[in-house]
């Protein structure tokens, strides 16, 4: 199979991107998306990200499909979704969109174009758990979890500079509170009040990743819940970049509005035969 593709990154965390409005790559399985993004052998990516027709009924401009670099395919990846409306906006307007649309498995998302940046409206965050107490390789730690599209579990430290992220990710990513699915796995250490510094163990890329959209969502959620602070909060991440985050939380605790803002890159466009 022959692919023409784009490369693209979204703070750091890097994307194959290709158009399947035709559905050319509709048989494009896990083993080749695996193939494809292999840092070795293949392009080299944390993802690949297809633009797709919406499905009929659908009130979105585009489908986003997104798969882990292990080839199993996600619910939402929010700086995949960043360099996904960039791509799509060059398809749909020529780069003059000022706002496009598009259905996840996490239920529909708008994406606009202040300056330089991409915001995604992201989806309502869920199935908050605050507080849990777990044995983290014979160390008792509370953690929290929440669903911002993907499932993530937070543990604020010190400084994310001393911990050790390969063992502690790879360890509540796994966590028996967590199964079946698992769950990304974070760490952030605060700064200064409505900012802080984030790591993260992707599920699916089983590595740490130098940014993870909706993990920066969840980190600044749980920061919000820890302190008070109101948004929008900064966020930086491991590739060097700050991403913010926006939300308004409603008098029953539900969190509304949220955004998600940072960089999507265009990187080189090439060929692949798989």
């Amino acid at each position: 199979m022959e692919i023409t593709f784009t490369k693209m990154n979204g703070a750091g965390n890097d994307f194959v991107v290709l158009d399947n409005r035709a559905g050319k790559y509709d048989e494009l399985d896990a083993t080749r998306i695996e193939k494809i993004c292999a840092r070795h052998s293949g392009v080299g990516a944390d993802g690949l990200l297809m633009v797709e027709k919406p499905e009929e009924g659908s009130t979105s401009d585009y489908r986003f499909r997104y798969y882990n670099s292990d080839g199993g395919e996600a619910e939402m990846c929010g700086n995949g979704a960043r360099c996904f409306a960039r791509f799509a906006r060059n398809l749909h307007r020529g780069n003059l969109a000022e706002e496009i649309s598009f259905d996840t498995i996490a239920g529909q998302l708008r994406a606009s174009f202040p300056e330089e940046d991409v915001c995604i409206n992201m989806s309502e965050p869920f199935d908050l758990r605050e507080n849990i107490t777990l044995d983290l390789n014979g160390d008792t730690h509370t953690v929290h979890f929440i669903n911002t599209g993907v499932p993530h579990v937070v543990l604020p430290v010190d400084d994310v500079e001393t911990v050790d992220i390969a063992t502690v990710g790879r360890t509540l990513r796994y966590h028996d509170a967590f199964a079946p699915a698992g769950a990304n796995a974070n760490i952030f250490s605060v700064i200064e009040p409505g900012h802080i510094r984030l790591r993260t163990y992707e599920r699916g890329v089983e590595a740490e990743t130098l940014a993870c959209g909706t993990g920066v969502v969840a980190n600044a959620i749980v920061h919000h819940l820890l302190t008070g602070v109101e948004a929008p909060i900064s966020v930086d991440v491991r590739g060097g970049d700050t991403l913010k985050v926006n939300f308004h939380r409603d008098e029953n605790g539900v969190f509304q509005e949220v955004e998600l803002i940072g960089p999507a890159d265009f990187v080189f466009i090439g060929e692949i035969s798989i």
